[in-house]
């Protein structure tokens, strides 16, 4: 059994070395020590959400702190091709429901679309709180599918603010899909982006965006603007699929067409 992951910042784990020691405070502490109550001599696995693993052991338990000892420290490869999940925002959380299974699924970025016909709306003190809330749910499917690498999440963009996006995820070599249930073309013979393909620059993994409408569909007007920048269509298959469905079954086909599913996979 793979052991439980804990999240830290940042940096925090650059200067560890093996026979170091890794120190969770705060909600990760509680998390160990009080929820999960993780005992001295119990592996466990702490994160910095940038590649870095430390393997080690639970030192000790006190005074709202979990020390770890380091065994072991690895940096695990970046994606060469970034999978990014455009979600329109949706009511009772079925958005929620689509990020954190396709960040338990592979996904490395995240980004909230205020679409036209979204039901939910962000704007003001709301729109924070929201987004507060769907950086958290990434931090717990990362920790659930104990990942290294956290995926960003994005401040919402309208359906014009996507357009741009998707005008320089195009022009940087990558390429954008929409998902539609009117599109001809199959997801799985859509032409995914390579590593250092046409267009890249600086030496940056190419992007990879699959669209995702919300509960009453993606409009027309939308949808032209959406191709007029460059991006495809494409559908999943004969059914269609609720919002809170579609992406994570999309991340999960292209993650497999990347080859991330294969053992040892480094892409």
């Amino acid at each position: 059994m793979s052991a439980p992951v804990f999240l830290v910042d940042a940096g925090v784990l650059a200067t560890t070395a093996p026979g170091g020691s890794v120190v969770l405070t705060g909600s990760e502490a509680r998390h160990a020590g009080v929820v999960q109550r993780r005992a001295p001599g119990e592996r466990v696995d702490v994160v910095d959400g940038v590649g870095t693993r430390a393997r080690g052991v639970v030192e000790s338990v006190a005074d709202g702190a979990v020390h770890v000892r380091v065994q072991d420290l690895r940096v695990e490869a970046a994606p060469t091709v970034v999978l990014t999940l455009v979600q329109a925002l949706a009511k009772g959380d079925r958005d929620h429901q689509a990020v954190e299974a396709a960040v338990e699924l592979g996904v490395d970025a995240v980004v909230p679309w205020q679409a036209d016909r979204s039901v939910v709306v962000w704007r003001g003190p709301r729109a924070e709180k929201a987004l507060a809330k769907w950086r958290s749910t990434v931090c717990a499917a990362v920790k659930q599918s104990r990942r290294a690498w956290s995926p960003d999440v994005a401040e919402h963009l309208t359906s014009r603010g996507l357009a741009a996006h998707v005008r320089d995820v195009v022009a940087g070599g990558g390429a954008v899909v929409v998902l539609h249930e009117e599109a001809t073309t199959a997801l799985a013979d859509v032409p995914l982006p390579g590593p250092g393909g046409p267009g890249a620059t600086d030496g940056a993994a190419p992007r990879l965006l699959v669209v995702v409408g919300p509960e009453g569909g993606i409009g027309e007007d939308e949808l032209a603007l959406l191709t007029k920048a460059g991006a495809v269509t494409a559908r999943l298959g004969p059914h269609v699929l609720r919002t809170s469905t579609a992406g994570p079954v999309a991340v999960a086909l292209l993650s497999d067409r990347l080859g991330r599913w294969r053992v040892g996979w480094d892409v």
